[in-house]
């Protein structure tokens, strides 16, 4: 296209041979565009607005102009002004060049306004890769001193990956003065494009070419909100240890089945060892030999573990754990039938730090394991061995010998073990404050010992068959710290009984006389004497009438909790009117329960259509 816009092309030979022949010099050929500009492939016309509606071109019956066309420019012009309308279609760029406003000021002036009056005219940009974008003015100063300061919409915005460029001299600007030159630029020269195209950078493809070219945006200020707005707040960028310790808070099974499939980094902090020093596998039947020996290689400093009901792990698993594990300080296995001797041998062996032992409900346990733990487990602290019907009184006196710091001990059912036991446990372990012997062999004379203990503060005699009522006084005269008291089960224990409990028992908090020989007058003292009792459970107890039951609500001032299930001499509507006074007692009947539990299946989001449905 550029022999139609060059100020002297191919055309123009007549005009040549027209000077040579009158004896004038002859200009030297040129190619250069009249627009002293770069080649018009590199530029398109963008303006601010959609464009204007072309304006008709005079055809060949407009009235002859050439008598005004003296400069190359207007000849050029006039050149384009004969073309037909085919030619115009097939030189769409020399139209759009036409209407853009960059013709020199004669041919603009001959052609006339190519924009309706009012509408803003247009710029020239480079034609690179996203120049169609409305861009944000740039934070650094422009290229071009002289440039117009940015509007102060404009100037608030601040996007420093969009780099601008100065936008050329638009087409009025140069109709109002004249060719004025580009900043910069010398003085002699008039104000073209040519002296731009240096500054700018190389041309791209055309526009045709460039697949991945973005769109326009509707709102030029949506790249600079959405790069200055913070990125979304995520849980992962938070310390390790602030992790784990809200871990810490979830259970094993919400650990190993939820958290640890989140991500591999959340698998990660799950697998920490911090959470594998307490394990509550009770009554998981997968979890079987083989597993405790991969979670004991993994995690060795293991100090307390559950196997409770978990009826796949053999002698064989608690043998490698307690090898692997010789800092296990408590160790619990409840109803684990098939564990022998060997399991709690093997623990005493390799764990001499251990504190507390609970197997309860172990029928092949014997005397033999409790001999290592009496000899081998100085440390040990709290036992339990409630059903074990093999352990005898020989086992029970070694450990009483041999575990001076015995805190705890709890016997239930065992029916070898008698006052022996009771007598060696009151004079070797001074600080125990929780003895338990419900259903064994002892007697009076075996409990009467344990008024030695003067750390005692919780005693639980339930069904003690040969159990009198001054054993009992004695124990609470002497035994100052008592706090709870469980004589559940003794038909000895009578009225009187227990109004020297409520006159003695100076710290003591929880009675339970359940299945007991006493009436209204027991709760009369308790409510009369004892300035300290919160909890009372006499349910069974025949001889309670509605008497006892308003009698001990009214008096007592510590009384928090009333138990009265199964008095059947006590009227349900005695108690609903003691619930609407005495709303800060607990008063527990079979209806009373009922409605409890009702309340908080409601609360949970329970309701009967439910339990229809189901």
């Amino acid at each position: 296209m550029g022999h139609l816009l060059s100020r002297e092309g191919t055309s123009l030979s007549r005009e040549r041979s027209r000077c040579s022949r009158r004896g004038r010099k002859v200009p030297p050929r040129s190619r250069s565009c009249f627009l002293r500009g770069p080649c018009m492939l590199c530029f398109i016309v963008h303006g601010a607005s959609p464009p204007a509606p072309e304006q008709p071109l005079p055809g060949r019956d407009s009235p002859p102009l050439c008598g005004a066309l003296s400069s190359p420019e207007q000849r050029a012009a006039r050149r384009l002004l004969h073309l037909s309308p085919a030619a115009w279609e097939q030189r769409g760029p020399c139209q759009r060049l036409l209407l853009s406003g960059l013709l020199p000021p004669p041919v603009r002036a001959f052609l006339g306004s190519a924009r309706p009056p009012g509408e803003p005219a247009p710029d020239m940009v480079c034609k690179r890769k996203g120049a169609g974008l409305p861009a944000c003015p740039p934070c650094k100063q422009p290229r071009c001193g002289a440039a117009a300061p940015p509007e102060p919409e404009a100037a608030a915005c601040q996007c420093p990956s969009e780099q601008q460029l100065c936008p050329l001299p638009c087409a009025s600007d140069r109709a109002a003065g004249g060719e004025r030159p580009l900043p910069g630029a010398p003085a002699g020269e008039s104000g073209g494009v040519g002296e731009l195209a240096a500054e700018l950078p190389p041309p791209e493809e055309e526009e045709g070419n460039e697949p991945d070219r973005q769109e326009p945006l509707e709102n030029p200020s949506e790249c600079c909100r959405e790069s200055l707005q913070p990125p979304p707040p995520d849980i992962n960028h938070l310390p390790p240890s602030i992790l784990l310790k809200i871990f810490s808070n979830l259970s094993l099974n919400e650990r190993c089945l939820s958290a640890s499939l989140v991500c591999k980094y959340w698998r990660d902090l799950c697998l920490d060892f911090h959470f594998w020093k307490q394990l509550d596998l009770s009554n998981r039947q997968q979890v079987t030999d083989e597993l405790l020996e991969k979670i004991a290689s993994r995690s060795q400093n293991i100090f307390e573990i559950n196997i409770s009901d978990c009826r796949n792990v053999s002698d064989t698993g608690v043998c490698v754990l307690a090898f692997k594990c010789p800092g296990l300080l408590r160790y619990t296995a409840y109803r684990c039938k098939q564990l022998s001797d060997t399991s709690i041998i093997a623990v005493a062996s390799q764990c001499p730090l251990l504190q507390k032992v609970h197997v309860g409900n172990q029928d092949r346990l014997t005397d033999e394991g409790l001999k290592q733990l009496g000899s081998k487990c100085k440390e040990l602290k709290d036992i339990h061995f409630g059903q074990c019907y093999k352990i005898s009184d020989e086992g029970m006196i070694i450990i009483a010998k041999g575990c001076l710091k015995l805190q705890r001990i709890y016997m239930q059912e065992n029916k070898l073990v008698t006052d022996h036991s009771v007598k060696a446990f009151a004079e070797h372990c001074p600080e125990l404050q929780y003895v338990g012997f419900m259903g064994c062999s002892v007697t009076s004379k075996g409990v009467i010992h344990l008024t030695n203990l003067r750390n005692l503060s919780s005693l639980d005699l339930r069904h003690i068959t040969e159990l009198d009522n001054e054993t009992v006084m004695e124990i609470v005269k002497r035994c100052k710290n008592l706090s709870s008291l469980n004589l559940c089960l003794n038909w000895i224990i009578n009225d009187r009984c227990v109004e020297v409990i409520a006159k003695e028992g100076q710290n003591l908090k929880e009675l339970y006389l359940v299945s007991c020989k006493i009436t209204d007058y027991a709760l009369i003292a308790i409510g009369r004497y004892s300035m300290t009792i919160e909890t009372v459970d006499v349910g069974w107890c025949k001889e309670i009438t509605d008497q006892g039951a308003t009698q001990i609500a009214q008096s007592s001032k510590s009384l928090r909790y009333l138990g009265l299930m199964r008095c059947d001499k006590v009227n349900e509507a005695t108690v609903e009117q003691l619930v609407q006074q005495y709303p800060h007692i607990t008063f527990s009947t079979v209806l009373q329960d009922c409605k409890r539990t009702l309340e908080r299946a409601y609360q949970m989001g329970w309701t009967p259509s439910m339990s229809s449905a189901s």
